[in-house]
């Protein structure tokens, strides 16, 4: 098992605290209390909570980021890589949960070039998402919906999965990617 740096186990603490309570609400004695140490000793390793949110927040975004970049680089249909962003966000589910929560939850904390940079990331990986979408319904993919909906659709329920997830078990994750991209790709009317 990996060694954690004390930064990181600072992270690590903070991202749990902000997840239960949110950002707002967690001072840095709340995270040294959490840790047993004094608050004191927290800036040996960190400038302050809003380092622990920028490094939280960005870590996932710039796995989205990577994430994209690689389905983007595969030779692949539109409705195939539409699969593979799925299982990815599934994957940074189950990975990065106290992330993803302060990414959804407290990204609006950021501030100067943090905030500038994840909103950036965000915004070109929506376009690119959006982008895939258009190619599917122009290649007759993708049935001729209007793209926003799809999009919204599909991410409004992909960013919130954490929540859902923790809340019931660990479900099989292979299971988990398969069903979710049926759902999504297929629906769940059968034909007739």
């Amino acid at each position: 098992m990996k060694t954690l740096t004390r930064k990181q186990e600072i992270v690590a603490t903070a991202s749990k605290l902000f997840k239960e309570k949110g950002y707002n609400a967690v001072s840095m004695r709340d995270i040294a209390q959490a840790m047993g140490i004094k608050a004191a000793s927290l800036y040996n390793h960190i400038s302050g909570k809003q380092e622990i949110l920028s490094t939280l927040i960005l870590e996932v975004a710039i796995e989205f980021t990577n994430g994209m970049q690689t389905v983007l680089a595969e030779e692949s249909s539109p409705v195939q890589q539409i699969e593979r962003i799925i299982e990815m966000h599934i994957d940074i589910t189950v990975n990065y949960s106290e992330g993803l929560a302060a990414l959804n939850n407290d990204w609006m904390h950021l501030e100067n070039d943090e905030l500038r940079s994840f909103i950036r990331m965000r915004e070109d990986y929506e376009e690119n998402f959006r982008q895939i979408i258009k190619r599917g319904i122009a290649a007759g993919e993708i049935q001729a919906r209007q793209p926003e909906v799809i999009l919204f659709s599909i991410l409004s329920t992909l960013r919130t999965l954490y929540l859902w997830y923790q809340k019931r078990g660990k479900l099989d994750v292979n299971v988990l990617k398969q069903d979710m991209v049926a759902v999504f790709l297929h629906g769940i009317v059968n034909k007739l």
